[in-house]
């Protein structure tokens, strides 16, 4: 069975755009662990635009496993060190963007980020990384010691032609390098089974889709149809 991570970003969004209380983030990760998900992932940006720190101290606190994405900056390594979620997918992040765009240049950065990955390492966190399906990102992901990557799929999910085979391509790597395979960006109903063919695949991470469809049918009943469409 594949795993189900539900991103709750986008329920703060909606919070911040009023500046109210609600709805509340953790009231949603606690209601679709209740439907099926097997984790939450939140993504602390450095502008606060929709999860904020208390935001992820609090989702800390549920009994699910916590994925903590985060760029790699000084601020979210000590904060992830001090917390200790489960897991902390590094993914890249500009400040202009609506959602990230696409995977951590880790071939480029290779120097940069692997003190700050030693760092989570040694502090018993689980790291990925968030990357494109190129075999070069995927090896260096393997040498600097991660045990996980997320491929990005929000290439795939615009409907780029051979992007399929490129993921498969791409997962067969991962499965060479040792490296446990997730995914994740831009998954529906609509798109998701092939992804859940994919070699070795051991989680997908959604959010903006599954928040989107629970305005419409309850996100208890958006989380368990998607969890379907993977089993």
């Amino acid at each position: 069975m594949i795993r189900l991570g539900i991103n709750v970003d986008h329920v703060a969004t909606l919070r911040n755009a009023r500046g109210e209380r609600y709805p509340d983030p953790v009231r949603a990760a606690e209601l679709a662990l209740e439907h099926g998900a097997d984790g939450i992932t939140a993504h602390l940006r450095e502008d606060r635009r929709h999860i904020r720190d208390e935001d992820i101290r609090r989702l800390r606190t549920l009994s699910a496993p916590l994925n903590f994405e985060m760029a790699v900056t000084d601020e979210m390594v000590a904060m992830a060190c001090d917390l200790k979620p489960h897991a902390c997918c590094l993914v890249p992040e500009r400040r202009e963007e609506l959602t990230t765009e696409g995977g951590l240049d880790v071939v480029g950065l290779q120097d940069s980020i692997a003190p700050p990955i030693k760092r989570l390492l040694d502090a018993g966190i689980r790291v990925s990384l968030f990357i494109d399906p190129e075999p070069n990102a995927i090896r260096t992901a393997a040498a600097l010691g991660v045990p996980v990557i997320e491929l990005h799929t929000g290439t795939y999910a615009l409907g780029k032609k051979g992007e399929l085979d490129r993921l498969h391509k791409a997962a067969h790597i991962a499965i060479e390098c040792g490296l446990e395979l997730h995914a994740g960006h831009g998954l529906t109903y609509e798109n998701v089974s092939p992804i859940t063919k994919l070699s070795g695949l051991k989680e997908l991470n959604i959010g903006h889709f599954l928040i989107s469809e629970a305005v419409f049918v309850g996100l208890g009943a958006s989380v368990q149809r998607m969890k379907a469409l993977l089993s």
